[in-house]
């Protein structure tokens, strides 16, 4: 018995040592301990617009405001019905059209192609806020409003805001000369076409008008009129009462540089067509009524903006219309209150002229 043991253990040792050598390596060889200071990508933020709009470093995009959708229909205060059309089934580009009541079929009326804002990051055209003011707009200017839900940053950077409205107004005018679209066939004048949008939506009916005079759209040789409602423009330089918040400048760039992904400096035609006046010698329009607000932080932006487009030699009329007391966009939220209404009485008066 002792032999047979003793030549098991002889046998066996070799395994026994093995087994022995495997089992403290992988017990006492160094783990990786956890970094406390490690964040998951997917909750840290890259980029924030402050109660709006969140930004991930996994890519994630969180947006807190202009994800609500209204349905189309008949305003019950305005009378003014409304639907979707898709435009471009591949990208999903789409528009939301109003067509106001008490016209007669025979009537040809202005066509406002209408771009939102929301810093190129949020809203639609269907978003409560666009929906109800483009009501009353389509309401008091008896008109028809063609409203661009253009694709948002950043799944898609400028310029595909740009492309998407291009794509719209060259859309409309089609439809106003041969197309399916019958508010637009029977009614729309092609003679009467104006850009409108507010913040964001100003600057791309801006930078539309700035495209029509450089490549054209058959069949419309000019647009009637631009109209910006406290428009988004900015530049490397303050300018104004912006020098007084030294953390304006950096976040502005900051909030340009995600929208167009570092594309395009602060000193681009595209945000600061002040620094780059031979634009303005090729807005294709005959007239442009540029709206601000006193306590908007775009205030001293659109002043500059009109009057560099009245000393750029530019042979269209130029309009500047200033509110007293009120924010960026304030209309939106205020609509029924005396200041908004006086400048919707504006707006009309502007579209409607001879």
């Amino acid at each position: 018995m002792t032999n047979t043991l003793f030549k098991f253990l002889k046998t066996a040792f070799p395994y026994i040592i093995l087994l022995i050598s495997l089992f403290y390596s992988y017990n006492f060889q160094p783990k990786p301990t956890p970094n406390p200071g490690a964040m998951d990508p997917d909750t840290e933020l890259q980029y924030e617009f402050p109660g709006s709009f969140r930004y991930y470093k996994s890519g994630r995009v969180e947006r807190l405001d202009g994800t609500e959708v209204v349905p189309t229909g008949t305003d019950p205060t305005t009378g003014v019905i409304s639907k979707d059309i898709t435009i471009n089934q591949s990208t999903g580009l789409s528009v939301r059209l109003y067509f106001p009541s008490g016209i007669n079929s025979d009537k040809k009326v202005p066509i406002i192609l209408f771009i939102h804002g929301g810093a190129f990051i949020i809203h639609t055209a269907g978003s409560p806020a666009y929906h109800r003011y483009c009501n009353l707009l389509s309401s008091n200017a008896e008109s028809v409003v063609v409203s661009v839900s253009y694709r948002l940053a950043p799944e898609h950077r400028i310029p595909v805001a740009y492309d998407d409205t291009w794509e719209s107004l060259k859309w409309v005018v089609l439809n106003c000369r041969s197309g399916s679209e019958p508010w637009l066939a029977k009614h729309g004048d092609l003679n009467r076409i104006f850009l409108a949008g507010d913040s964001a939506g100003a600057n791309i009916a801006h930078n539309i008008a700035v495209r029509f005079a450089e490549e054209g759209i058959d069949g419309c040789p000019k647009l009637k009129g631009v109209l910006l409602l406290n428009p988004y423009f900015w530049g490397k330089d303050p300018i104004g009462n912006e020098k007084t918040d030294p953390g304006l400048q950096p976040w502005m760039e900051e909030t340009w540089s995600f929208i167009c992904g570092g594309k395009y400096d602060m000193n681009h035609k595209f945000v600061h067509p002040m620094g780059s006046p031979e634009v303005f010698n090729k807005l294709g329009c005959e007239r442009v009524m540029v709206t601000v607000s006193e306590l908007d932080l775009f205030v001293e932006r659109g002043k500059a903006y009109a009057e560099a487009l009245k000393k750029s030699g530019w042979d269209g009329k130029v309009v500047l219309y200033e509110t007293p007391g009120e924010n960026h966009v304030y209309f939106l939220t205020k609509f029924d209150e005396e200041k908004a209404v006086k400048e919707m009485e504006a707006m009309v008066a502007f579209i409607n002229r001879d």
